[in-house]
């Protein structure tokens, strides 16, 4: 295990004896399958301006400070290591002292990172990745025999590391080194969008052998290790040789503030400068109030209702039609989300790499969805809809929908149930519920979740020839060749399938106004949510 220089500071993150409102509970988990979201700030938080840079105002970086950011948290299961990040608390300390071989940019598309470029086998089962030059804190460089090891202990079948699923396709016992900055990837089969998983969730590169993650953890990213206090503070400094540039904040600490009244409190008292999670009424009360900056990113949270094939009465198309018809998708995202989203067309990935726009927009038709149902001998039809208040807008969703569901001579049953147990209750039980996503690329979402094998198939969609479709894809070279291929995917899903995608929710997060450098055109999950290394202090 490589070992850590000694801190150049005494100091110890702050308490939350200096935010008396920072101790209350509430804790919003991360939900879903990849429910996290976005975020990038910058502060005006306390330290030495050491530049002489105008700031926010004309744009200008300015270095120097300490941001101060609040986020929900977890208690004592709180953790430094990369790969069992978790929380939005845990990703987003994790993307400060960590790096990845990639990330996913705006359209959710893998971006070179740590890796310099990857090339691809002719057969797509084999791909060579070249490192660029990069260090950890403690100066050693970041060599393949560091990836080979992490990819390897995020692998390993006694472990529940969060990117465990993602290298499934990876031959890892048969991947090797092939320098001191290049590794042959083998893979079990053909994988066109292997640069996905160099992407993937909690994919980070540690240095070979480590194992201590939490008393003074060694990382490549922008940020270095100061002190931690599971539940309640964690402080960061700068990098200076990080290999994308040093941060232009002196420090970073994060801060436990479980309740989103507290983290707004703590925002408009001056006592951090960044609040992760607001929900859409507290966004709408302070927006252009001038006292907190809103931030708004859209398409970062996929909202649905899921429907189960295998079981009536949703093992009849017709029925599936029907309810895509029966929803008024702008009526839920006004009343669900208060307005903070755009509505769905009953597939994934708005916005994305490979997602089909052409398709028609659906809208309400209760007429031809009582037709539809008349055809089923589902007329007097009764269903009950499972949801929980684990996610914004599932209660509210479930109230709007049921409403709906009447004026097409549906009786959906609302059943609400427990926020600890709710994702895996709906996993396998029930025929409808309530279902939240946050971004990751198309390609993933179809592999993770309407394969006959996936382990999250929540619709279970089971149907050998869309699994033939998918496999074709990832042995298809061309690129707009694979396209065709995830768009004819698509259109049957769009007609066919068991996701009821009414709106894609915007994350929100707030700052004060001194905060600059501030990244919006992004959604949730992608690089350049936490890039906590590209704001400043105004």
């Amino acid at each position: 295990m490589q070992t850590h220089p000694q801190d150049e500071s005494t100091r110890r993150p702050s308490s939350p004896d200096r935010f008396p409102g920072l101790r209350r509970r509430g804790f919003l988990a991360a939900t879903g399958a990849a429910a996290l979201a976005p975020l990038t700030l910058a502060g005006c938080g306390s330290g030495p301006d050491t530049d002489t840079g105008a700031g926010k105002g004309d744009g200008t970086p300015k270095r120097g400070g300490r941001l101060r950011a609040a986020f929900a948290g977890g208690g004592a299961s709180e953790t430094l290591d990369p790969h069992l990040a978790n929380l939005f608390a845990d990703v987003a300390r994790a993307k400060a002292l960590f790096d990845k071989l990639a990330d996913y940019g705006a359209d959710l598309s893998a971006r070179p990172r740590l890796a310099e470029k990857w090339e691809p086998g002719k057969n797509l089962d084999r791909w060579q990745v070249t490192l660029r030059r990069a260090t950890f804190h403690d100066g050693s460089p970041v060599t393949a025999k560091d990836v080979l090891y992490s990819y390897r202990r995020i692998a390993d079948p006694k472990q529940a590391f969060r990117a465990k699923a993602s290298l499934e396709p990876v031959d890892l016992d048969a991947s090797r080194a092939t320098g001191e900055r290049t590794v042959e990837f083998v893979l079990k089969r053909p994988t066109a969008e292997f640069p996905n998983i160099l992407a993937a969730f909690g994919a980070y590169i540690v240095p070979e052998n480590a194992t201590e993650f939490d008393r003074k953890p060694i990382g490549s990213g922008p940020f270095r290790f100061v002190s931690f206090a599971p539940g309640r503070s964690a402080l960061f400094r700068r990098h200076d040789d990080y290999w994308e540039g040093a941060p232009h904040l002196d420090e970073l600490e994060f801060v436990v503030a479980n309740e989103e009244s507290a983290r707004v409190n703590a925002l408009l008292g001056g006592q951090v400068e960044y609040a992760h999670e607001l929900d859409p009424t507290t966004a709408r009360a302070h927006e252009g109030r001038g006292r907190i900056e809103i931030v708004r990113l859209r398409n970062s949270a996929m909202q649905a209702f899921c429907m189960k094939t295998d079981r009536p009465p949703f093992d009849d198309e017709r029925v599936r039609q029907a309810f895509f018809l029966i929803a008024d998708r702008q009526e839920l995202v006004d009343g669900a989300l208060s307005g903070a989203g755009e509505i769905g067309n009953d597939l994934f990935g708005k916005g994305y790499e490979y997602y089909a726009e052409g398709l028609p927009q659906r809208t309400q038709d209760l007429g031809r969805a009582r037709a539809l149902l008349r055809q089923a001998g589902a007329e007097n039809l009764k269903v009950t809809l499972d949801t929980s208040a684990v996610a914004t807008g599932f209660t509210e969703a479930a109230g709007i929908f049921r409403d709906q569901a009447r004026r097409a001579g549906v009786t959906v049953d609302v059943r609400t149930g427990s926020e600890d147990s709710y994702w895996s209750d709906i996993l396998d039980g029930g025929t409808l519920c309530c279902y939240r996503s946050g971004a990751m690329p198309l390609e993933a979402h179809l592999s993770q979740r309407l394969l006959t094998d996936s382990s999250t198939n929540a619709t279970k969609w089971r149907h050998q020839d869309f699994d033939a479709l998918y496999q074709q894809a990832q042995s298809t070279r061309d690129k707009s060749e694979r396209a065709a291929v995830y768009a004819r995917m698509q259109r049957r899903l769009h007609r066919e399938g068991g996701f009821l995608v009414w709106a894609f929710a915007d994350w929100i997060i707030g700052t004060t106004p001194k905060l600059a450098g501030v990244e919006t055109d992004a959604p949730a999950n992608t690089l350049d949510w936490a890039r906590f290394d590209k704001v400043w202090l105004g």
